[in-house]
Formats: C-alpha cells, structure tokens, sequence
C-alpha cells in the first residue's frame, strides 16, 4: 500500500525549524519564506532540504533522525554513491521519489526514540539510514563527488568568515561563483543591508568630521559649566590653547561698506544723554546711546559725563576719550555731532523741562519700545534727552546687528586719549620688569572699599567699634534699607552663603595660594582705599609680599597730571588690568565685567579668574575642611572660571561675554 504525500503542518514546521537555524539563515527564511500550502509535495516543489544542506546548517544529533523521518528525500543521490539501505515494511518497488506520509503519532514516537538513543555510546542501529538522510554529514560526504561534477563547490560545515556574509551581498560580486545565485528576496535583502551599512558610514564619518571641526565652546550643565576636554597640562598664567583657536573678533569696522545713513536733512531728530556714575558706567551708557541712536535713525549728540554724588568728579567726555576716533569710526553706523545744533537756542530745557525729556524708559527695554515709544516724540520735538539712561537697553532682545554695534563702541571706537594710553603701557612694563627678567604678572581688583563693603549689607571681621562706625554710616548713607538694623544679621548670613559678599583680601590671599600661585608672584593691585586700611591688607602683604600699585610704580611727578580727573586714574587701573597676563576680580560690578568681556574679546587667551565666592563662604566656614580637601575643591572649581569661550545668553550680557553677537568662528 503506497503512503499518502508529506502534508504541511506548520506548527511541527516551525517548532522543529528553530532549533536549527543559524542567525543569518532564520533572517532569510524570515524575509523570505517558502511558499507552502497545506498538502504541497517539498520533495518536488521547493527543494527545502537541498536548501538547509546548501547552507550547511548543522544539526543537533537528538533531531536528525526526527527531521528525516518528519521530510521526504529532497533529491535522488547519484547510483554510483548511494549507499544501499536496509528494506522496510514499505514496497521495494516504489519510485525513487518516495513520499512520506506525516502521522503524528509516528513522528512522536521516532523523537522519543531518538531522544533516548542521542547519549548512548554505541551508533544507532538505523545508522545507515541517518547517513543517507540528506541532513546527515555522511550524506553531504557521499554526494559530495556529483555536486563537483555538477560544477557547484559545497562549502563545509566549519564556513569561512566570509560565507556568513556573502549571501546577503550582490551577485555581481562573486560572479564566477555558483553557489550564491541570484535570489530576488535575497537581492532586496543585500541592498537594505548595504544602504543601511553606507548610512551609518556617512553618520559615522559626519560625526568626526564635526566633532574634529568643533569649536571650543563650554556649555552650561546647570551650575556646572562642562568645557570640552584637552590634552595640554594646567597653567597658572594662561588658558588652553585649545581654546584660543577657535574663534576671532568680528565686530570692528568693515571696509569698503557703503554707508546707509541718511543725510543731515533727513535724520529722525537729535538724542542727548548723560551718562552717570563712574567711568565704566558712563562708557556702557555711550555704547547704549550709540546703539538707541542707530535703532531710531536718529543724530547722536556727544553724551556729557554728568558729575557722580560719590566719585565727585567733572570730567567732560574729552578729557577721557578721543573725540575725532569716536566719530570717524562710528561714521558709517551713526551720525555723530560734538554740540547741540545752532538753531535749538534754549539749551537749558534740556534735561530741565518735561516736554523735552523721556523718563519713562524701563530697565532693559526691547529695541521695539524706542521705536513705538520714544521715536514718534523725537520727529515730533526734533531733539529730546533720554533720562535715566543706565542699563535702558536690552541684550538679548535687540536685534545681533545692535549688539555688534555695541560691541564696536566698547572695543574700538572708545579710546583713551593718547596720554593715558602711554602712560598705562609704562606702568606695564614696569610690572613686568621689576625683578630684571621678563615675568608674568597678575592685576586684582580688590573691591573692599568703605563705600562697597557699606552697600553691601554684609558682615565682615571686626572689633566693635568697627562695626558700629559701619552701621552708622549705613544708616546715614542708606536710610530706608537700614531701618533699625535688627533684620541685617540674617540678611548678612543669607548673602554670604549665596556669595554675594566682596572677599576680603585674606580669603583671596588664601584662595590664589590654593590655585598653586607663589609666593613671588607679581601683583598688581587696583583698588581705592581699602577697608580697614594696613591691617586689613596684611594677610594678603604676608602670602603675597609683591604687591604693588600705581602710586608705587609710578612718581609722584608722573601721576600728577592725571589726579585732576578721578577717571583718569581710574583708566590707568582699566588699562593696566586688561593687559596683565592674568586677571583677578573679587566682586561683581562694571569694571571687572568690562575688563573679563574685553579680555574674551581678544582671544581668551588670557585668563580671567572670576571667583566662586559661595564655595569660598562653605570651605572657609567649614572647621573640619583640611588644605588638600580645600586646594583640591578650588582647583577644580575655578578651572571652568577663567575666561573660557561661552555662549553670551541667557547667563551673560555682552559686556561681560561678547561671543555670540561679536565673534566668529576662525
């Protein structure tokens, strides 16, 4: 009695086929499956067996017997190589192509069978029908010979490195080589494959091309500012080099620019201010006024330094600056005139009478508000004065080209005049020199003046007295912060630990000492009088004994012709500051913030330290923090504080960092 065909059963299919498969081989058959039906003849359609052997996948020895049973011979081996194979209950005269019929109870029955015999020591006793299996080794040896006479070389079971791969990849690379033929769900494989491989490639190459072409740029991580990493070791005088390569000033003069000014005749109407407070403030009001007058397309008069209540000086705008480089080198941007016009005859309703003045500017206005609000009174009146005019002018909400207009006004229309300029190179290189070789030295602006030290509500290390001469003047100077006093003392503890306090010269002396400075170390100091006079600068004298300031450099004789003017004084400390190989301030304010934006704006190569005064407040005040601890803290704090390149916004403003609006990539 002839068995019925092999039928498909997918679940036995599947179960049986998972043991087997190797990764590459189950990712084939995933993407392209036979395409069987229930009651299809494999021996004759589909060939699965000769594919499985053609992959050479190997076979655990428990299945072999199973799978043998479970499907038919995939193909008649040759006369001349077939083993001849013991007779079974089926007729000895049925066709070579014998089909198998599946019965479940059989298979059951054959897999425990062989699941019992897998570990014994002596062979099968159907072992001759094993090696006739086509998914038995001994099949592939006895075949072997009429595949190479069929011209198809079969791979081994132990497949080369490059067998796991080649048949996934194109035909047209192996093309004398049989065995991979051209497959179509295959093909649509290989070019997925390859496209995904070339994408990655093109990230992967894009990722270190732009990561080598990275500009060197610290990004804020919260409180922590993270600043790309460099292979050159730590200096006391100056930062990475790293990070002086990556980007340049952008905000000079640009040549050969056609101007688009209008003329005298059309221009929106004169602007005039005053510029308060000390010489920093007053040179952030000009830079201010100069941008205000260009977003209005209106005439600028040249601002007066009104007199300060606490610098009590009457400087006029040239005794400090160069007038004819101010407006030659602005021409293009802003039309620029020395005097209030002929025709205005009453010059004294400036700043007097209310038709005449704007005082409603807020702090930080948008560049939108001068051109709703102040603009249409300019047309109207022609000229008006603009009063307040400290910090009316936004940053980060005015457009980049107002910015780099700013940034033009600070760094290279604002000159001193000639005299002071040489004056602050002498003392330079007098610092310089002053052990007879060349050495580096350091500028610190020490801010513990009566003035600051009262402003600041903060408590300081006293006698008594001190203290009470303190609040005294507190409550003469600031009335209606001081009150009775008794809600200072918390006041004072909240702002030190927030560090919000100016360092006292010991708490810097200490501080420079643990960043690894000597004790030879040339200082420059610029300060007014300090706070406590001789004893309260005694730490810091001890720790550093060179410590020097203008009037010690320089003769008497020498200084004279600038102790008329305060803000001449005060420009020889700017200069002298700005160009020190490394830069110190000790507390917040214009001057240091001009000098550290200036600085970055040259290159940021030279360093500008800028202190972490809470982590000085919680180490100092720690009874129990010893040295190495402490050195080891400030070290790795003020490595990210010294200058480096930083985005502008939102935690900077331009003076104090002017990279994004007026800077470029080199």
């Amino acid at each position: 009695m002839e068995r019925e065909p092999l039928i498909w059963n997918p679940n036995l299919w599947f179960e049986s086929f998972c043991h087997f498969l190797t990764i590459n081989d189950y990712l084939f058959y995933l993407f392209s499956p036979p395409k069987l039906t229930p009651g299809d003849d494999l021996s004759q359609s589909h060939g699965l067996s000769a594919t499985l052997d053609y992959y050479s996948i190997p076979f655990p020895a428990p299945f072999s017997l199973t799978h043998h049973t479970l499907w038919s011979s995939h193909r008649p081996a040759p006369e001349q190589n077939r083993r001849p194979r013991k007779p079974n209950r089926v007729n000895s005269s049925t066709s070579p192509n014998l089909k198998l019929a599946y019965s479940p109870k059989r298979a059951t029955a054959e897999l425990r069978h062989s699941s019992s015999i897998g570990n014994r020591a002596t062979p099968s006793p159907s072992a001759s029908a094993v090696a006739s299996s086509p998914f038995s080794s001994d099949y592939n040896s006895v075949t072997a010979a009429a595949d190479d006479d069929n011209g198809r070389d079969r791979h081994s079971r132990d497949r080369s490195f490059r067998s796991y791969f080649q048949p996934f990849l194109p035909h047209f690379l192996f093309p004398n080589d049989d065995l991979y033929r051209a497959h179509p769900h295959r093909s649509k494989i290989s070019i997925v494959i390859l496209v995904a491989i070339v994408f990655a490639a093109v990230i992967s190459v894009s990722s270190v091309v732009q990561r080598l072409n990275a500009p060197y740029l610290c990004r804020k991580d919260g409180i922590t500012l993270q600043c790309p990493h460099v292979k050159e070791p730590p200096s006391l005088w100056e930062n990475p080099y790293s990070a002086t390569t990556s980007w340049k000033p952008c905000a000079e003069r640009r040549e050969g620019v056609i101007s688009d000014l209008p003329s005298k005749n059309a221009t929106n109407g004169y602007i005039f201010i005053h510029a308060e407070g000390g010489l920093n403030q007053q040179r952030i009001a000009i830079c201010n006024a100069v941008a205000v007058a260009k977003i209005m397309n209106a005439t600028l008069i040249l601002p007066v330094l009104k007199q300060d209540q606490i610098w009590k000086d009457q400087t006029k705008f040239e005794d400090i600056f160069d007038v004819d480089h101010f407006i030659d080198y602005l021409k293009d941007d802003v039309t620029i005139v020395r005097d209030i016009p002929k025709w205005f005859t009453d010059k004294a309703e400036l700043f007097s009478s209310i038709r005449r003045t704007v005082k409603n500017i807020p702090k930080y206005a948008p560049a939108q508000f001068y051109i709703d609000n102040v603009l249409p009174r300019v047309k109207e009146k022609k000229i008006m004065a603009l009063k307040p005019f400290v910090d009316r002018l936004g940053y980060d909400n005015v457009p980049q080209e107002i910015n780099r207009l700013r940034c033009r006004v600070n760094y290279h229309a604002l000159k001193f005049l000639p005299e002071i300029e040489n004056m602050a190179d002498l003392l330079v290189s007098r610092m310089r020199n002053r052990t007879g070789n060349s050495n580096p030295f350091m500028a610190l602006h020490l801010r513990f003046e009566k003035g600051m030290v009262g402003l600041s509500f903060c408590d300081f290390v006293g006698t008594r007295v001190e203290k009470a001469l303190m609040a005294l003047y507190r409550l003469k100077e600031w009335p209606r912060r001081f009150k009775d006093g008794s809600h200072l003392w918390a006041l004072a503890l909240q702002k030190r630990k927030e560090g919000r306090c100016p360092l006292e010269p010991g708490e810097v002396a200490v501080m420079l000492r643990a960043m690894g400075y000597p004790k030879e170390t040339q200082i420059y100091v610029a300060s007014g009088q300090v706070y406590g006079g001789q004893n309260r600068m005694a730490p810091l004298r001890n720790m550093f004994p060179n410590l020097v300031t203008k009037e010690e450099l320089a003769t008497k004789l020498e200084l004279d012709g600038f102790r008329k003017h305060v803000t001449s004084l005060a420009a020889l400390d700017f200069l002298v500051c700005l160009k020190s190989d490394v830069f110190v301030m000790t507390h917040g304010g214009n001057f240091a913030k001009l000098i550290i934006g200036n600085r970055r704006y040259l290159g940021h190569h030279l360093k500008s330290i800028k202190p972490d005064k809470g982590l000085m407040s919680k180490s100092l005040g720690d009874p129990y923090m010893g040295w190495a601890t402490f050195v080891e803290d400030v070290i790795t704090t003020h490595q990210t504080r010294s200058g480096l390149p930083e985005e502008t916004f939102p935690n900077y403003d331009i003076w104090e960092n002017p990279l994004t609006p007026c800077m470029c990539r080199t």
